[in-house]
């Protein structure tokens, strides 16, 4: 038995609770309210404007497919698109990030240039698509590692037996990773990019933070606050598993972010007066300054790096680094400093800089 249907806030759509348990929705048409059709979805769904706007003009909607519903069953484009939808809804509940989706779609998307071939993909083909990106190693073996994680989801949802990509060698040995920057680079850095533009609020924020430069693209007066009568800030870093970090908010900082005449949400704005919308579009556009100043050799992430030499060279201990950094624990995992413990390290810390004046 149908229980009776319950109105809410879109006219003529009805819920009707089933006796299963489940949830049918339907719409009146206007101007037949005898009528009623059913839709495949509800109120905050991407598809139920389009499905509600079909039904109250008297059509019947057709429920929106979603991609691995077209693929040939058990077929790779099946696979890998399963998979993608997986990691959707992880990304909605917020157990992994939009960022890692990307990086794994613009990966994966190799493999299916042909979607209906057999979903377990032979060994020797993974390695002739590897070989063919001997130019770029580094992508190379993120490819196979890519290809490796979603067979051994497979694997787990018995969708497949074995997991082909395990076993391949790499082929790229990891450098020293981003130059760190010198005083020498941020005098040069600032020489081109005055007081009050865009790439002077950046390098400001990275130098006397220590934070990712996808942080600057939250970072703002929000996070600014005042502890034991000292101006600070306060934040979550965007990166999965850091800790949060507070720090004395240095007086080079703080007129650093005050001095462009436009001012938003956050101290660093793109165009409109907005915060980039990702840590990658942050980083490509300092990419660009760094370009512009005559340092094409340097990068975001190297001015974190040189923070953190500069910190060890003026003396300070391995986790009054940790408390600027965010990072959750030592590499020797003997210490996790409690929330108390990593202000004072981090103020002290940041006191060092700012007696050296090492980056002026």
């Amino acid at each position: 038995m149908v229980t009776m249907p319950m109105k809410v806030d879109f006219p003529g759509l009805l819920i009707e609770k089933l006796p299963s348990g489940q949830v049918r929705y339907r719409v009146r048409p206007r101007g037949n309210p005898k009528k009623r059709i059913r839709i495949f979805c509800a109120p905050g769904d991407d598809d139920f404007q389009r499905q509600y706007l079909v039904a109250r003009a008297g059509d019947q909607p057709a429920p929106l497919k979603i991609a691995s519903e077209y693929a040939v069953p058990r077929s790779i484009g099946w696979l890998v698109n399963i998979y993608f939808e997986h990691f959707e809804k992880r990304v909605k509940a917020g157990t992994s990030s939009a960022k890692t989706l990307k990086k794994k779609k613009n990966l994966l998307n190799r493999i299916i240039s042909d979607p209906d071939r057999v979903m377990l993909i032979p060994q020797e083909k993974l390695i002739e698509m590897k070989d063919g990106m001997a130019a770029t190693p580094a992508q190379a073996d993120a490819f196979i590692e890519a290809v490796a994680v979603m067979y051994d989801w497979a694997m787990k949802r018995k969708f497949v037996r074995s997991n082909p990509a395990r076993g391949i060698e790499k082929v790229y040995e990891k450098g020293e990773g981003a130059t760190p920057w010198k005083a020498a680079d941020v005098k040069q850095f600032f020489a081109k990019h005055k007081l009050g533009t865009k790439p002077h609020v950046a390098m400001s924020i990275l130098l006397w933070t220590g934070c990712r430069i996808e942080d600057t693209t939250i970072l703002g007066r929000a996070n600014e606050c005042v502890i034991d009568g000292v101006e600070a800030l306060r934040w979550q870093p965007s990166k999965k598993g850091s800790s949060e970090v507070v720090i004395p908010m240095l007086p080079p900082l703080k007129e650093a972010t005050r001095a462009p005449k436009v001012q938003g949400a956050t101290y660093l704005l793109g165009r409109g007066g907005k915060p980039y919308a990702s840590g990658d579009s942050a980083s490509a556009m300092f990419k660009n300054w760094c370009v512009g100043a005559g340092l094409p050799h340097l990068s975001a992430h190297g001015v974190r790096k040189g923070l953190g030499e500069l910190l060890a060279e003026l003396g300070c201990s391995q986790y009054e680094i940790m408390a600027i950094h965010g990072h959750s624990e030592a590499k020797t995992s003997e210490v996790y400093t409690r929330r108390v413990e990593r202000w004072k390290l981090a103020l002290k810390a940041m006191e060092r800089i700012n007696m050296s004046h090492a980056w002026s």
